[in-house]
């Protein structure tokens, strides 16, 4: 197998970067950049740690992130499976990349920026939830937004192919690779009512 090791030999393959690709990318959110990650109910945060790299799906019922101002996002750490990976790796290196997306729009909005996370109680409160707050916020600082194309959307007809859950292994099966005796079919069986009471 050949393997790139320069990286002017990209130059060679791919030629120039498409102009419009680089004079539209902005430092802080415009109002259309706005008015787009407001209606964004899921987002991926990608960090860089000791360890390696880590990309973490985050949702939330209406907005996943809260814009503080064009340069600040606010966004709440819920419940989930206590690995923190993100949260370690922001502390080390505070550089994210946050990609969100919108069911049915072939755009994908992409944030770059810095980090860091904060458990501040006045902040935290500022989250609640049915009587819930979060752990902690990963408040980050905007460096860059820009549109993604929407090629990989389109061609991979993300949102008008259907569910398609039923051809691929559960969470349970999963499980069950690692641990034979675990009893798959209950786990996923029961899943969505035991997440429903954690969410938040």
């Amino acid at each position: 197998m050949q393997i790139i090791t320069d990286t002017a030999r990209f130059e060679d393959i791919y030629g120039d970067p498409v102009p419009r690709s680089l004079t539209k990318v902005v430092t802080r959110l415009t109002p259309a950049y706005d008015q787009w990650i407001r209606a964004s109910r899921f987002v991926i945060l990608s960090t860089v740690g000791p360890e390696g790299t880590d990309a973490s799906p985050r949702g939330d019922t209406g907005s996943v992130v809260r814009i503080a101002d064009p340069s600040t996002l606010l966004l709440p750490d819920w419940l989930g499976n206590n690995r923190i990976d993100s949260l370690r790796n922001i502390v080390r290196d505070p550089r994210v990349s946050l990609m969100f997306m919108v069911p049915g729009s072939t755009n994908v909005v992409r944030v770059n920026g810095r980090a860091v996370v904060s458990d501040d109680p006045a902040l935290l409160a500022e989250f609640e939830h049915r009587g819930k707050h979060p752990r902690t916020v990963v408040v980050t600082t905007v460096e860059e937004v820009y549109f993604q194309c929407a090629k990989a959307i389109i061609r991979s007809d993300l949102w008008t192919e259907g569910d398609r859950s039923a051809e691929v292994p559960s969470a349970g099966d999963f499980v069950r690779e690692v641990d034979a005796g675990f009893d798959g079919e209950a786990y996923d069986a029961g899943y969505r009512a035991y997440a429903e009471s954690r969410l938040w």
